[in-house]
């Protein structure tokens, strides 16, 4: 029923009169209804399911943030926030000889739970996550004045959690200085030309993909930066071929092309990282950097990849919920299709737009649509 709608829509907007007719209705309600933020509100409730899922959705991931608190789980995000901002504090220049009074109370209570989640079991907690916690807050209170009534008070917690947590360090999980990083060798050059090879790769051979070659890529893929390194995300992936033709046949934009992908990648966006809602587009923000390093890694592997756009349609969400077992908090960020290029399958030129077109330098004049 959906894709004969879509089908009929499509037919009509091909005839150019009604092309044109549709197009001057909707310049005419667009024009009066963006005037303020009044008339948008308006129109929002008047167009209540265009945004309502997003709304609903954040509100939903706020209310898991704060249930999760007290929940065990396998990340935990509000504990990722606090040891990254004590590792900010802790690089400043200059650096103040206290910091961190306000929520340095907190994050010992944070990583409490944590601890207390690992002694009743280990396989329960992401232990890269409570060895990294626990350098940070070494180096922190190393580096923090002894006489603050606040301060100390968490140190001496943190030092009572001492007994219930050792590990061999291949690293040491804390800030370092800069020329401590062992530099690459790849040139300028050699980026760009792997930025030229990959292109949206659309007919692949029937090849299985290599779990290992994808797990690989995805190391790539979580270096990249995210807001307060929570990683907001997750990759789901399909690669059995019959959970791989539903999944790829869900988004509009594989149409043509779904029947012989090889591996579907579905990236969830996790709004119960974010206790606030100033924080809703960092899941999109986060999850596409990672997307983007995750599919440059693939293409040195000789893996291809191409990205296929998810709508904010509501039949299409509803549909995703259900067979994806998502929950209202996550959203789809993109779909990735993936798998070794069919040599003989074409690519599109996608012409890039020039430099002087969408790069400027110190332009703060106004915009011309206002």
């Amino acid at each position: 029923m959906l894709k004969r709608l879509k089908k009929l829509v499509k037919d009509l907007l091909a005839i150019s009169w009604i092309r044109s007719v549709y197009e001057k209705i909707t310049l005419g309600l667009l024009n009066f209804f963006a005037i303020n933020r009044a008339f948008a509100t308006v129109y929002s409730l008047i167009t209540l399911l265009t945004f309502n899922r997003e709304q609903y959705a954040v509100l939903r991931g706020r209310r898991n943030y704060y249930r999760n608190l007290t929940k065990k789980r396998k990340s935990h995000v509000e504990l990722r926030r606090n040891i990254h901002r004590l590792e900010k504090g802790i690089i400043m220049q200059p650096r103040r000889p206290i910091f961190a009074r306000d929520y340095i109370d907190e994050t010992i209570g944070f990583y409490e739970q944590l601890i207390s989640q690992y002694e009743a079991d280990k396989t329960s907690v992401d232990r890269s996550e409570l060895e990294w916690s626990h350098d940070v807050l070494k180096e922190y209170f190393s580096l923090s004045a002894a006489d603050d009534r606040i301060v100390e008070s968490a140190r001496q917690r943190y030092e009572r959690t001492l007994p219930h947590f050792t590990y061999e360090r291949e690293i040491e999980k804390a800030p370092y200085i800069r020329n401590d990083v062992k530099k690459s060798s790849i040139t300028y050059d050699e980026l760009l030309e792997l930025a030229m090879q990959r292109r949206s790769v659309r007919w692949f051979s029937k090849r299985r993909v290599p779990r290992d070659k994808v797990d690989k890529a995805l190391l790539v893929g979580r270096q990249s930066p995210t807001a307060c390194n929570r990683l907001p995300y997750e990759f789901r992936i399909f690669d059995e071929p019959d959970l791989v033709n539903r999944v790829a046949g869900l988004p509009f934009g594989a149409a043509g092309y779904a029947h012989q992908i090889p591996t579907i990648i579905v990236v969830v966006g996790k709004l119960e990282s974010y206790f606030s809602p100033r924080d809703r587009h960092a899941i999109y923000v986060d999850s596409s950097l990672a997307a983007m390093s995750f599919m440059l890694a693939l293409e040195t592997q000789g893996l291809s990849s191409s990205v296929i756009n998810w709508p904010d349609f509501e039949p299409l969400e509803l549909k995703a919920q259900k067979m994806l077992n998502l929950q209202v908090s996550e959203r789809i960020i993109m779909m990735i299709a993936v798998g070794y290029p069919d040599p003989n399958g074409g690519i599109p030129f996608s012409q890039k737009k020039s430099l002087d077109t969408l790069r400027t330098y110190n332009d703060m004049s106004a915009n011309d649509a206002r």
